[in-house]
């Protein structure tokens, strides 16, 4: 059987260095799976993002692909999922109009990792809007994960633009997603073409970062 190539896509302003891309790097490295495992240093730029992922997804096409979309890797994974029949995606706290979002980020922005500085302009909310993907094809390609704390995002704008899809709503938690290390195995399942979720458990309100 061939193996499932596994692509971590992070949020706005983070980086292949962000805590949950560096756990889902240690878990698979425990089960041996460490060489299927990417995590792309993506540009500021949506439309650049899109080529970097794109490029992974189609040097891929013998093998299934999983996104691990975060934030904003969230909604590039949608996109991608939607013109790649061999891709599917796990959204963590994705967003859903990350152009209306990001209108508070205009102007000067530093990358929370590298520190690259750079300036968020019209023409990045242009490229975001280009990228967004209509009625999803086939729900079960998703496997949302949202949590209710969220501190960034309305989490009720996944949970319904993610409605025919599998659901993981865990009351509390963070925009980060707190103990993400606890639905590990569940993407693995996904990965494998089943749903085996672990009961949502109440997580206190946080303020982590992304």
């Amino acid at each position: 059987m061939t193996q499932t190539l596994f692509i971590y896509v992070h949020g706005f302003n983070s980086s292949p260095a962000s805590i949950k891309a560096r756990i889902l790097h240690q878990y698979l490295d425990g089960l041996g799976l460490a060489d299927d495992y990417r995590v792309p240093d993506l540009s500021h730029w949506p439309a650049e993002a899109m080529q970097q992922l794109e490029a992974l997804v189609t040097a891929e096409r013998e093998r299934p692909v999983v996104l691990i979309g975060s934030s904003l890797g969230g909604y590039y994974s949608t996109s991608l999922v939607e013109r790649f029949d061999n891709s599917r995606a796990v959204l963590i706290n994705p967003a859903v109009a990350p152009d209306r979002l990001l209108e508070d980020w205009l102007g000067a922005n530093e990358n929370l990792y590298t520190h690259e500085a750079y300036e968020l302009t019209p023409e990045h909310l242009t490229q975001l809007r280009a990228l967004r993907a209509g009625e999803l094809r086939d729900p079960s390609r998703y496997l949302l994960l949202q949590q209710t704390g969220d501190e960034t995002l309305d989490y009720r704008e996944a949970v319904e633009r993610y409605r025919d899809c599998a659901q993981f709503i865990q009351p509390g938690g963070s925009h980060g997603f707190d103990r993400f290390e606890d639905l590990l195995p569940a993407i693995l399942s996904f990965a494998a073409g089943r749903v085996e979720l672990p009961e949502p458990v109440a997580l206190p309100f946080s303020q982590l970062s992304n």
